[in-house]
């Protein structure tokens, strides 16, 4: 098909309307695909045929030291430099006011010198406390789970393998617990590296890190299987080592973040949105694409039946989802007719009558998945401009302004703003971690301290005072006698034409669910296995099934 055919069959299917789309429910239902920056840059790594070694290995018999892992393109190099702390138990945390871990990381732009190693000794274990310098990209820590880690290192110690079981039922042998960039406690600010074309898809750098990462959490295992069973010990299977990923545990630091950056969430939501379009208007399947899309949706199954959650919403979700496959799959089996015209589309069609949100939204990432070929150079434009169009016009009429809010937020009078359980949260940063926390505002104090994330609320706000004013004009009169919605003003101009910039929904409801943004952020960068430990955290895992760097080049 030439580009102008695709172009005007793709024409004739429209976006899914950001009313569905952005939609708190809808995006806590969102899966991982083929455009999930995990597997944007493991393609990228591929095509370029990256190199990857480990040059420094210095740990002990205690499992104490430290590692090296580097990674080598065409034009640069990046460096994962690992410490391995022999860490009590009693000391092994998920929370962020951890102050000691099983692991600590920083990814170095280029290969540390002995100077980087010990200066680094001296602050990467340290994590807030210490400060690392602008030639690092991320820092991160992680730790272990026990009983994995302590199972997997018997029976290799042992010359024998872990039982799948096991490490199907927690699919990691650490987990992070924070991953931290873009200028946070002196690493580089994204602006240094933007420009880098390995680096220009979002979270590039920490999906690197972790990934690497990932490496060096077998590699400790092995070796402390090694201490313990000497000749004896053996490798862990290549098969049950990829069953395995790094997991992730994460809270409410990283929700505000698809408020405060709509370009980038328009830019993600659509890229996605737009590879749908172009799947459903592809006029024929051909017999690679269906037994790309049957092993997908083979291994949805089996994904579905091993993840696993004690979170009610979340086990409510997962049994609506395995049955939505089940159902799926017998539509696939005896009712689809893939020799039909456009028959991807009519695949969709049947799941929009028939699947859940959960359901649609695995269907969306299946699609995708056999169509490389169709959707992979999207991922071109995940980035976003976030500086264009941030200083106000301020020659722009009134008129104009209510013309945009009547064209692009009128989901926003929906709220009643004067009812107290649609302004029951507030969010602030607090003083100690200086990380996003969500408070109570009719029981709790510190609403002074209340961020600007209820954007609902804010363009409710202004759209009361434009009732109010009879001048018309330019924006500038009106900014001059309200300063107080500059913020909004801003925000409304900046998102003009940009359909899936904004949450449509309250986020300082008392119904409202963090973790239906975590979930949304989550997929986009390739994380599984979804599972809330509360409203408000969550752990997941990243890169399980994907290859190591010693098999990307299989």
């Amino acid at each position: 098909m030439t580009i102008a055919e695709r172009t005007t069959l793709q024409n004739e299917i429209d976006l899914r309307d950001p009313d569905t789309v952005m939609r708190l429910s809808r995006m806590g239902s969102a899966h991982p695909m083929r455009l999930s920056f995990l597997r944007v840059l493991l393609r990228r790594l591929k095509v370029e045929g990256w190199r990857f070694d480990r040059p420094l290995w210095e740990i002990d018999a205690k499992g104490e030291g430290r590692a090296v892992y580097r990674a080598q393109g065409p034009d640069r190099c990046y460096s994962l430099v690992a410490f391995a702390h022999d860490l009590p138990d009693e000391m092994r945390s998920d929370r962020v006011i951890a102050t000691a871990w099983d692991a600590t990381f920083a990814l170095v732009d280029g290969e540390p010198t002995a100077d980087d190693l010990d200066r680094l000794a001296a602050n990467v274990p340290r994590q807030e406390a210490g400060r690392i310098s602008a030639k690092e990209l991320c820092l991160s820590r992680a730790n272990r789970s026990v009983r994995l880690f302590s199972h997997l290192v018997e029976r290799l110690a042992e010359g024998r393998q872990p039982d799948m079981a096991e490490i199907d039922a927690v699919g990691y042998l650490m987990r992070t617990t924070a991953v931290y960039g873009s200028g946070k406690f002196g690493a580089a600010d994204r602006e240094e590296i933007s420009g880098r074309p390995e680096l220009k898809a979002p979270f590039q750098a920490e999906m690197l890190s972790v990934w690497l990462t990932r490496a060096f959490t077998v590699d400790i295992a092995e070796h402390m299987a090694r201490v313990k069973g000497g000749a004896q010990a053996v490798p862990l299977d290549r098969g049950l080592r990829r069953r395995l990923g790094v997991g992730n545990s994460t809270g409410l630091g990283m929700a505000p973040f698809l408020v405060r950056h709509p370009k980038l969430l328009n830019n993600w939501i659509k890229v996605r949105e737009t590879a749908l379009t172009r799947v459903r208007a592809l006029p024929a399947a051909n017999k690679d694409e269906i037994a790309g899309f049957l092993r997908a949706l083979t291994d949805a199954v089996e994904n579905a039946w091993l993840w696993h959650s004690d979170h009610a919403i979340q086990k409510a979700k997962l049994g609506a989802l395995r049955g939505d496959l089940g159902s799926l799959l017998g539509h696939v089996q005896q009712g689809w007719d893939p020799e039909s015209v456009c028959p991807w589309d009519a695949l969709w069609r049947w799941g929009e009558a028939h699947l859940s949100d959960e359901g649609q939204e695995c269907l969306l990432s299946l699609l995708l998945e056999p169509h490389g070929a169709v959707v992979d150079d999207l991922a071109d434009g995940l980035d976003a401009d976030e500086i264009e169009g941030f200083t106000i016009n301020a020659s722009l009429t009134v008129e104009a302004l209510r013309a945009l809010i009547g064209r692009d937020y009128t989901w926003v009078r929906r709220f009643d703003f004067d009812d107290p359980v649609q302004t029951a949260r507030f969010w602030y940063v607090s003083e100690e971690k200086l990380e996003p926390r969500l408070g109570s505002r009719h029981d709790e104090a510190g609403q002074e301290r209340e961020q600007p994330l209820g954007i609902a609320r804010a363009v409710s706000d202004l759209m009361a005072a434009l009732d109010q004013w009879t001048e018309g004009g330019a924006i500038a009169a009106f900014l001059r006698r309200h300063p107080e919605h500059r913020h909004t003003v801003r925000r409304v101009f900046m998102l003009r034409g940009l359909p899936y910039g904004e949450i449509r929904d309250n986020v300082l409801d008392a119904a409202m669910l963090p973790i239906d943004i975590l979930r949304c952020k989550l997929a986009f960068f390739g994380a599984t296995r979804f599972d809330p430990r509360s409203d408000r955290w969550v752990r997941v895992s990243l890169f399980q099934g994907q290859p190591y760097p010693d098999e990307l080049a299989e």
